[in-house]
């Protein structure tokens, strides 16, 4: 029983990767995945939250107080906390809702997996279970932001930006293809830098040739 899991994710379409690849992690473990499901459907919950502007945050505190309401009247049985608000506000997230078991950032992701499936597998980190519409994906291709922007609290959330390599972004694209997936779109806190940090030059142009080349992708779109 204990082996089926809902992934329940606020906010944005890279929260929505995120998601995506935590469940084909736990797939690979064994477990039954599910996504924005029915609370009783799963006694093991994870929520993925937003803590970017203050209306996400309050969605996601009101989801988290769904979930222990839940877990009070025992329709779920483990609660666990991922993301950019638990980035944000672990401390005080811990005083206010004691019931959750553990609260994860956003950051280190892998860590959950470590905690639920017994290990991370690094030979599928570019795999993903897909819960957009089967002919597209999100693709993103940097986390973090190098820009200090008064008014936005990335940084602060995601770190600094780094890039993903070409390799693994062809690998990904190519895994997202065989599974029917025909438009990607292309997502991060700042497409434009993409490469700067690891290949000394903006790679932007080169990596959509590159993944023009992949049979299968017939549209991709820059976000």
């Amino acid at each position: 029983m204990n082996k089926r899991v809902n992934i329940i994710t606020m906010g944005c379409s890279k929260n929505l990767v995120d998601s995506e690849r935590i469940m084909r992690q736990f797939e690979a473990a064994g477990f039954e995945v599910m996504h924005d499901a029915q609370l009783e459907e799963a006694p093991v919950v994870v929520v993925n939250t937003c803590g970017f502007i203050h209306d996400a945050r309050q969605e996601s505190v009101d989801m988290i107080l769904k979930c222990v309401n839940a877990k009070n009247k025992g329709i779920i049985k483990r609660l666990f906390v991922i993301g950019c608000l638990s980035e944000l506000y672990k401390g005080e997230l811990q005083r206010e809702l004691p019931e959750v078991d553990q609260y994860f950032g956003a950051r280190n992701i892998e860590d959950i997996i470590r905690k639920l499936a017994g290990g991370y597998r690094y030979d599928l980190r570019n795999e993903r279970i897909i819960s957009t519409p089967a002919h597209y994906a999100y693709l993103k291709i940097a986390e973090g932001c190098n820009r200090t922007c008064a008014f936005c609290s990335i940084p602060n959330i995601r770190g600094t930006h780094v890039s993903t390599s070409i390799e693994d972004l062809l690998s990904e694209a190519t895994f997202l293809a065989g599974k029917g997936v025909r438009e990607l779109l292309v997502i991060s806190q700042d497409i434009s830098y993409y490469g700067l940090d690891l290949y000394r030059k903006q790679m932007l142009p080169e990596l959509i040739a590159r993944l023009c080349e992949i049979a299968g992708i017939e549209w991709i779109r820059l976000h």
